[in-house]
């Protein structure tokens, strides 16, 4: 029996069993091994030559992948944000491979890739679907594109086929510490009241992936899949946004109940709706930030910006400009809503806000940039 065989065979038992007290360490060690045949199924084969792939070389200051199924206006969003040309007609499977294109927004250049639409049982690596979730896996953030004239379970049966090989979608990783040991059992602790797991679900768990000594923490009440999370070490959580394409065909009252969903954005490709504010949202969900540099006695260079993460500290900021700066580092002027006057005297382990100035002093009394 196959690997896919096993794993329809373990979803299929999963389905038939009642969740209850009595079925619930069944259950548990159901999950870690659907979890084991699953991590198997996304390595790749050692035999035989490697099949062709289509990851392209990561570049910008950030990396957006362009999911959905066929057919859902991907190649226009990109032919709309970016100088690429991608091909767009009105059957399915027009884009066969990856193309990258860059937006140029608030001085940063941010990478977008259009994938190609993937087919239910994608994760089990129908069409190309393992080669679009192997590139999804490497992006900063997941751009989700759906048809708002089509029912919303095109949105649950891409979130569960990502899903499958990993990716978790707008979640944080659970907060428990795991660590494996060379011997002495198994150490459990909790520093808070558990409802949703216990020692004898880790344990049993543990035991499925053959690991008998550990040292387990929990700092929060996690259920056993995001335990398993943990221990198969290969989960990948991204941040996502859910964009509706051609809202101009739908109703006004339907319009309004999608973009009143979480993370929700409704546009139109072909109409050009509301782009500007789905790039708003983009930025907002990368968590980019820009801090500008200053030369004394000059004003700031508001043309070149540095492009960093939100809660970036000045040492950051340091190596962004150069990579021997903090060594040499001695104070740092900055202005702007990170401080509480301007210009404020600060240290390296300052954390910048948004559109900060920033003038670095050395050691020699030197000003850099």
């Amino acid at each position: 029996m196959g690997i896919l065989e096993k794993i329809a065979e373990i979803e299929r038992e999963i389905a038939r069993t009642q969740k209850n007290k009595a079925t619930e360490y069944h259950l548990g060690l159901l999950k870690a091994k659907l979890a084991k045949y699953r991590s198997q199924l996304l390595e790749p084969s050692k035999k035989g030559e490697k099949g062709e792939g289509f990851d392209v070389l990561k570049s910008g200051d950030a990396r957006v992948a362009l999911i959905g199924f066929p057919s859902v206006g991907k190649s226009t969003m990109l032919s709309t944000l970016t100088k690429t040309e991608s091909e767009a007609a009105n059957y399915e499977f027009t884009t066969l491979t990856c193309i990258p294109g860059v937006i140029e927004y608030q001085g940063a250049n941010i990478q977008l890739l259009d994938l190609p639409g993937i087919i239910e049982g994608a994760a089990q690596g129908k069409g190309r679907g393992r080669q679009v979730i192997a590139v999804a896996r490497t992006a900063d953030l997941v751009l989700m594109m759906l048809d708002a004239t089509k029912p919303n379970v095109h949105r649950e049966l891409l979130e569960r086929e990502l899903e499958c090989v990993g990716i978790r979608l707008n979640k944080r990783k659970p907060n428990i510490y795991f660590k494996q040991k060379k011997g002495g059992g198994l150490s459990f602790n909790a520093t808070c009241s558990l409802t949703r797991c216990n020692e004898k679900m880790v344990q049993t768990i543990l035991h499925s992936f053959k690991i008998f000594n550990a040292e387990v923490l929990f700092r929060e009440d996690c259920t056993e899949d995001e335990f398993i999370d943990v221990v198969t070490a290969n989960r990948v959580y991204l941040p996502c946004l859910y964009v509706y394409n051609k809202i101009d065909q739908i109703s006004i009252e339907e319009v309004d109940r999608l973009a009143r969903q979480p993370n929700s954005i409704v546009v139109s490709c072909n109409m050009k709706l509301n782009l500007d504010y789905m790039l708003e949202a983009l930025w907002e969900a990368l968590q980019l930030i820009r801090v500008y540099t200053k030369k004394p006695g000059a004003p700031p260079d508001f043309d070149d910006g540095l492009i960093l993460r939100k809660g970036v500290s000045v040492e950051h900021v340091c190596h962004a400009i150069h990579r021997t700066l903090a060594a040499q580092f001695k104070y740092a002027l900055v202005w702007g809503t990170s401080t509480k006057y301007s210009p404020q005297r600060v240290g390296i382990a300052h954390v910048m806000a948004d559109e900060d100035v920033i003038q670095v002093v050395k050691r020699s009394n030197d000003c850099f940039r």
